[in-house]
């Protein structure tokens, strides 16, 4: 990745995002529910791991954290518990297992029914290092406040998938490809509630680019693209 450029927030999976009761700490989601969404993850223990990393990490690199309170109403901290919760994340960063204690300390449920599988992609072959991702979208409390670790993340900015990809185009930020093809997918989504809705009902194919060189320069190729095999 460039730089400088705009990506989602993620990471990868760690065992502690699978560990026994993991899945208590998650609304509206089953291990079975999972497994049978993502396919070829055994055991279907693992599969809730995925949506469990996919917060964890955002939380970690963005302050953003997509949970319940115990008493069902949706998580925004208080300027109170602002000191505490930056300390999570220190742990977090440290420990992924830190995550799922401090969901049982604070008596928090993560927002799993306002999640749903988008996406998997896999880096191209011609990459000596690969990695195989799966994007999520959800759905936050509105205008939510950010705040990029300093790490992995040094800037964080709400933008609706149209203004990043005009902005991506006047050449005002860098959107790696499959940052860009992702924004492109949702864009034509009217309201946050349809595009969950669209995730739930819709096929999931992985896409892997193809690299190409040409007179020294590397072209992206993607499935569909002439060239593309």
């Amino acid at each position: 990745m460039s730089p400088g450029a705009y990506a989602f927030p993620g990471g990868r999976v760690e065992a502690a995002d699978s560990e026994a009761g993991a899945g208590r700490s998650c609304r509206g989601l089953d291990e079975s529910a999972a497994a049978a969404t993502l396919g070829a993850v055994t055991p279907p223990r693992a599969a809730v791991a995925f949506w469990i990393a996919a917060l964890r990490e955002a939380f970690e690199e963005t302050g953003l954290l997509l949970a319940y309170r115990a008493d069902g109403t949706p998580f925004a901290p208080e300027p109170a518990e602002g000191p505490r919760f930056t300390a999570y994340r220190a742990r977090c960063r440290a420990d992924a297992a830190a995550f799922l204690v401090m969901l049982r300390a604070e008596g928090l449920t993560l927002a799993t029914d306002r999640m749903a599988y988008w996406a998997r992609w896999i880096t191209p072959e011609e990459r000596p290092l690969r990695y195989d991702a799966r994007f999520f979208v959800a759905a936050s409390v509105a205008a939510a406040p950010l705040d990029p670790d300093g790490r992995e993340t040094v800037a964080c900015r709400w933008l609706s998938p149209a203004a990043a990809l005009e902005q991506h185009r006047a050449g005002a930020i860098t959107l790696p490809v499959p940052t860009r093809e992702i924004l492109r997918s949702i864009a034509g989504a009217p309201d946050v509630t349809t595009l969950l809705e669209t995730a739930r009902r819709r096929e999931i194919r992985s896409v892997r680019p193809r690299i190409v060189r040409e007179g020294g320069a590397e072209r992206i190729l993607l499935p569909g693209d002439p060239g593309y095999f």
